[in-house]
């Protein structure tokens, strides 16, 4: 009798430390998905203000400057982290274009203000970057313990679902770099 009621303390009691865990790693991976939110509307908020600056100078570019509007507004409303990461994909590389665009107007890359907007977004950018990883660090803990044997019994008895990874990242970024020796 005693023998019987420590093996169910103790599977009680495992029980709820493994349900803690998993509490606790799906609170990590809503606070890492704010922590992104917030780099995101930091950067949603510079690039109005970068788009006018180029507007300024670049009139001939307008094409450039509605395609980043129209994403911006876009992937503010998307619900899913997947089509989040494939419109802040969209959204980097055509900042990324307007950056070039800059690049043939001397005026506009020596305006205080373009440059000053310049920094504040590469500053986001790796803000971005750094909240994406402690993101998907804190998914990947998650996923783990929701899949793996045997706290995936636990999970499954109360319905934890794995979640989304966060990734913003271009083909271009994918693709290996050419590498000539002959030179």
């Amino acid at each position: 009798m005693l023998i019987s009621t420590t093996i169910i303390a103790a599977v009680i009691l495992w029980a709820i430390v493994i349900f803690n865990k998993l509490v606790k790693n799906k609170n990590r991976v809503f606070g890492a998905w704010s922590d992104i939110d917030v780099q995101l509307k930091r950067r949603h908020n510079l690039i109005p203000k970068l788009v006018d600056v180029v507007k300024a100078y670049a009139q001939y570019e307008q094409d450039v400057m509605e395609k980043v509007t129209a994403l911006r507004t876009e992937s503010h409303t998307d619900e899913s982290v997947h089509k989040r990461s494939n419109d802040e994909s969209q959204l980097s590389f055509m900042v990324r274009n307007m950056f070039a665009v800059a690049e043939d107007y001397p005026d506009l890359k020596a305006d205080e203000s373009f440059l000053n907007l310049q920094n504040n977004l590469t500053e986001v950018e790796n803000q971005i970057q750094f909240a994406r990883r402690y993101y998907n660090g804190a998914v990947l803990n998650l996923n783990i313990m929701i899949q793996q044997f045997p706290s995936n019994l636990i999970a499954n008895s109360f319905k934890f679902i794995t979640a989304e990874y966060f990734e913003i990242e271009l083909a271009t970024q994918r693709q290996s770099p050419d590498m000539d020796f002959d030179k």
